[in-house]
């Protein structure tokens, strides 16, 4: 068995253990490549002597050369990101513009190979600055951000776009600098088609709460009648109403309101003017199932009442403990249908899970 084939069994035998007690299926598991899987890296750019390169630290430890680990090349990274780290490097150590107090880095890279680069910078950045940053990004073909304190210097674009494949469909996606996105490509193509298969004859209407740029609400689209989604940064709204027209979904609306906020107009407890405002009527729908992908802390207590109203539901955990807990409540009205683990991030203690839960 290799390393990587032994962290997964780990990890699905934790799963196990802290799934005791619920009447559960067998675990399906989703593996990730061993290598050049995560889209994002982010590293501190290192002066010393007349050298720069790339560095990161040693877990915990305070940032310093005694704890400092070289990076002239980072194996987790896709492989654009790796392939563009050494010439990135060399020519930005060959314009005293661009090397002098450059501080740190962050690529996010697609499937296809698109790039954006984040610069962060201890100065202000002037005109020189951006006339050598133009020349590099289109020297390199990369798209390029220049930050430093109070200024953000976007030179083409923020944004990079990445396609998804599911069920042999392709979505395409806009995803911005700075705003979350799955940082796993390929294992995020697994756990779309994974729900989109879980979804495939629940029918009537999706609600889903906390969608971000629409990444599972684009897919399971597919399988409903109509969906209401929710989300309240105001980034990833703009980048999930982008996402809907670029891939032509009539049937999708997306709602400004936190979980907690939906929950007060579902239970008609609350009014809320940007609803009327966006055109959604909440009498309009015919839900059968809502879809879940919650923060680290899990879902609030008054949003899972909420959810255990629903016939089928779709969970998707980055914290498989809040998801225990979660679902102590949910199955007192619910069974669980399937199970998953999706190992987003190999190598680290980090569980990305899901369930199927129908009503009984």
């Amino acid at each position: 068995m290799t390393a990587y084939q032994q962290q997964l069994a780990d990890k699905k035998q934790y799963l196990q253990q802290l799934f005791q007690g619920l009447d559960c299926p067998e675990i399906e598991v989703f593996e990730s490549p061993e290598q050049h899987y995560r889209m994002r890296a982010e590293f501190r750019i290192w002066h010393e002597g007349g050298e720069m390169f790339y560095a990161m630290f040693e877990r915990g430890q305070k940032a310093s050369g005694a704890s400092l680990i070289r990076c002239d090349q980072f194996p987790a990274a896709s492989e654009s990101v790796n392939a563009l780290m050494p010439k990135l490097i060399e020519a930005a150590s060959n314009h005293p513009e661009l090397k002098n107090r450059w501080y740190a880095v962050e690529f996010l890279s697609t499937l296809s190979g698109e790039m954006l680069v984040t610069m962060i910078y201890h100065k202000k950045l002037n005109e020189a600055w951006q006339q050598a940053a133009q020349e590099l990004a289109h020297n390199l073909g990369i798209h390029i951000i220049g930050r430093s304190r109070g200024q953000k210097i976007v030179l083409s674009q923020d944004f990079v776009t990445e396609a998804l494949e599911v069920n042999g469909k392709t979505f395409r996606y806009r995803q911005i600098e700075g705003s979350f996105t799955q940082p796993n490509a390929q294992v995020c193509q697994k756990m779309l088609t994974w729900a989109c298969d879980a979804a495939q004859n629940l029918g009537k209407d999706l609600l889903e709460l906390y969608c971000g740029n629409g990444n599972f609400t684009l897919p399971l689209s597919q399988h409903f009648n109509q969906v209401l989604a929710t989300e309240v940064s105001k980034t990833s709204v703009n980048a999930a109403q982008w996402n809907i027209e670029a891939n032509q979904i009539t049937n999708l609306k997306i709602a400004r309101l936190s979980a907690e906020e939906f929950t007060e107009a579902y239970t008609q407890n609350r009014e809320f003017r940007r609803l009327q405002e966006q055109g959604i009527d909440l009498k309009n729908y015919d839900f059968s199932t809502i879809f879940v992908d919650p923060p680290r802390a899990g879902v609030d207590d008054e949003t899972l009442k909420l959810v255990a109203q629903f016939d089928n539901v779709l969970y998707i955990s980055c914290n498989p403990e809040t998801l225990r807990a979660n679902l102590d409540t949910l199955c007192q009205t619910h069974t669980i249908e399937r199970a998953a683990l999706f190992d987003q991030f190999p190598f680290t203690h980090h569980i990305e899970s899901g369930v199927w839960l129908k009503k009984k």
